[in-house]
């Protein structure tokens, strides 16, 4: 049984990297976005290289995480992961912060020598306006490798973290190699939407402001096998 996020994740991914393993909705703005296992492995690298070769980061460095669920904070979480780095988001000092653009005032209650805002925006779009202090993450994180060698060995919360994952995984009935449809505000917490499906193996269908109209639709289309309760 692996234990740190960056082999459990290279693991889900390994059988076969072009199908979809994580698709985004949002139900408000129209967006849809579908992530297969090498895309979203390329955008977590890229942020792996991002942290370690552009900011410094060693390995135990602390990174703080204002940011919902959404496919971009899937990249974020696993990249600094993958780079053994410690996930914190309560408030304090940390090496980087990443703050989604609707929580930069919340932001500036942390401590950080370098800080990334996210837009969150459809297509992966830069913003039209960066907050003072802040550098656009998707326009950073665009420049560096499509390739990272996570290093060996858990980072210092893996374990703890993997041991909730594979609780909830079973608490949630997620099954291996299942297709997981979930609501992104009642399960707002990435241990839940990201790394239990990730444990057991299977694809995650994350829908933000979902509409239930469309609920049998989307589980149809998507082929969903284990919508979460």
């Amino acid at each position: 049984m692996a234990d740190n996020i960056a082999r459990v994740f290279a693991d889900a991914i390994a059988t076969d990297p072009t199908r979809p393993l994580l698709t985004w909705y949002d139900d408000a703005s129209g967006d849809r976005t579908e992530l297969s296992g090498a895309t979203l492995a390329n955008w977590v690298a890229k942020t792996a290289n991002l942290l370690v070769d552009e900011v410094g980061l060693a390995p135990g460095a602390t990174a703080g995480v204002l940011l919902p669920a959404h496919w971009q904070t899937a990249a974020v979480l696993l990249g600094c992961w993958s780079a053994t780095l410690t996930v914190v988001d309560t408030p304090g000092e940390v090496d980087v912060l990443f703050a989604a653009a609707d929580r930069i005032d919340e932001a500036q209650s942390w401590s950080a020598d370098e800080r990334y805002a996210l837009g969150l925006l459809p297509l992966a779009a830069p913003l039209r306006q960066v907050p003072p202090g802040f550098a656009d993450y998707v326009v950073e994180v665009r420049r560096h490798g499509d390739h990272f060698t996570p290093q060996p060995g858990p980072g210092t919360a893996d374990g703890r973290l993997l041991a909730r994952a594979r609780a909830r995984a079973t608490e949630l009935g997620i099954t291996p190699g299942a297709r997981v449809l979930v609501d992104a505000a009642r399960y707002p917490d990435p241990v839940d939407w990201l790394l239990a499906p990730l444990t057991q193996s299977a694809t995650v269908v994350l829908c933000a402001n979902l509409d239930p109209a469309r609920l049998p639709h989307r589980q149809t289309t998507e082929k969903v096998t284990n919508p979460l309760p």
